[in-house]
């Protein structure tokens, strides 16, 4: 394969070494090979249609275009760092192999516009992919719901005891984070469909190109309407990493939990061994390193979304060379959230849930203390009222050592005379989740119906 660069005719010298590898891109950009063939394929459709590109030709870029998508997956194809990048490997690639006709088929575009076309075709499936895990890790949530509507654990805020919860409703509740999160997806993924080819390098081209004829034959739903704007536009990548980092604080708050209930002090729940790690000097460790490198990995993907922002914040129009920096934070993006995505549901369908701990939990906070405030408001007491006695109930119980369900009926009676045998029922953890039984609420019936809701849900196509 020849090392000349296409553009070397402008210059007296060649390029520096060091400057070769720091400027090009091909050890990064190469896994863009299937959509920059797509691409090209229907480019040169296009160009064939609309006269400028000959029959013959387009059959000889097809046989050949073929013939280089088998040698990549085949790992024969060599790429030279001399041709910079995917665009000019398998251009150069295809002349070798099919000689004039592979050289007319860069015709009417550039890499600027080409590029931003791989990249958006390469995101587009991506993003695809990504909403089916999402969808099969909401599965896994909603299969732990289900399983376990009726077990009530603490429900925290300033992580102290404050109400008891559904361990089931517990977990619905990051199968609505992941919902959104899902949405967010989608709704980026119309913005990424849409089609910079044809933009050229920055103005447009002369040639009778047809612009709906490509974005037709490539799936585009839109096309860029702004040559200018379609080469240099980046948005889509900085709104996807956008709802990448959303999505990865969510698995990280969910990894934070996991690792604390865990912990021998709560004892909610245990991951399979094959999530975790020992210690090297600590015979009898069981570190949860999944959730841990989660937790870490919400970071890294978090800062690429700062520095895609960066990126942008100062270029002038059109393109720049700086947009090369948008692949390695991106890919890196996609490849973190496929992983941590996979691992993840896997994980949730093999964690135990460990009831009686919960329960046990529960009872060491005075949980039920709002349940109690309702009851007397129910009997007529003012809230701020009953908000005041209960308090005042809660710190004899808590000077006696036991909860405000193991008070006798005549010390309840003491804070207030609307205080009748019937209390009882009302102070149980399971009492206490039945009786928020409204849509949202905690209630095992709740529960049971937002899984209905969920399973539904997750049966629509994407």
């Amino acid at each position: 394969m020849s090392s000349e660069k296409t553009w070397s005719g402008r210059f007296n010298e060649p390029v520096a070494e060091l400057v070769k590898q720091y400027t090009g891109s091909i050890d990064f950009d190469q896994r863009l090979a299937r959509w920059d063939i797509q691409g090209s394929l229907a480019h040169a459709q296009m160009l064939c249609e609309a006269g400028v590109l000959s029959a013959e030709d387009l059959q000889a870029i097809q046989e050949g275009m073929a013939a280089i998508q088998a040698e990549i997956e085949a790992g024969k194809l060599a790429w030279s760092l001399d041709l910079e990048d995917v665009h000019m490997n398998i251009e150069r690639r295809l002349t070798d192999k099919i000689g004039d006709a592979g050289k007319r088929l860069h015709t009417g575009r550039s890499r600027n516009d080409q590029v931003a076309t791989d990249i958006r075709l390469w995101l587009r499936d991506e993003i695809s992919l990504i909403r089916g895990l999402i969808r099969d890790l909401q599965a896994a949530l909603v299969d732990l719901a289900e399983a376990h509507a009726e077990v009530v654990m603490p429900g925290f805020t300033h992580l102290q005891v404050a109400q008891p919860v559904s361990f089931g409703h517990h977990m619905l509740a990051y199968v609505e984070m992941l919902g959104r999160d899902d949405e967010r997806m989608a709704d980026c993924r119309k913005r990424v469909n849409r089609m910079p080819l044809g933009a050229a390098a920055l103005a447009g081209t002369t040639y009778p190109i047809q612009r709906e004829t490509t974005a037709r034959l490539l799936g585009f739903e839109q096309i860029c309407q702004n040559s200018l704007d379609a080469v240099s536009d980046r948005d889509f990548a900085i709104e996807f990493t956008a709802a990448a980092s959303l999505l990865m604080i969510h698995l990280s708050r969910l990894s934070e939990e996991l690792i604390v209930w865990m912990s021998p002090r709560f004892g909610f729940i245990d991951i399979a061994d094959r999530f975790c790690t020992g210690s090297s000097i600590m015979p009898q460790k069981k570190n949860p390193d999944v959730p841990e490198l989660v937790r870490g990995k919400s970071g890294r993907v978090i800062g690429h979304l700062m520095g895609l922002l960066m990126l942008m914040k100062s270029q002038p129009l059109a393109y720049n060379k700086d947009n090369q920096e948008d692949k390695e934070p991106l890919f890196d993006t996609v490849d973190t959230l496929v992983d941590t995505l996979r691992i993840y549901a896997d994980m949730m369908r093999g964690m135990t849930v460990k009831p009686q701990n919960m329960r046990a939990a529960v009872m060491q906070g005075f949980a039920t203390a709002t349940d109690l405030a309702d009851y007397l408001v129910k009997k007529g007491l003012p809230f701020r009222d009953s908000h005041e006695v209960v308090a005042l109930a809660v710190r004899h119980a808590d000077g006696m050592g036991v909860d405000l369900g193991d008070l006798p009926l005549v010390a309840l009676q003491g804070f207030s005379s609307l205080i009748e045998e019937d209390v009882y029922a009302v102070l149980t953890p399971e009492g206490s989740l039945a009786a928020r039984d409204h849509i949202g609420g905690t209630a095992p019936a709740q529960v049971r119906a937002q899984v209905a809701r969920w399973r539904s849900l997750l049966q629509q196509p994407l």
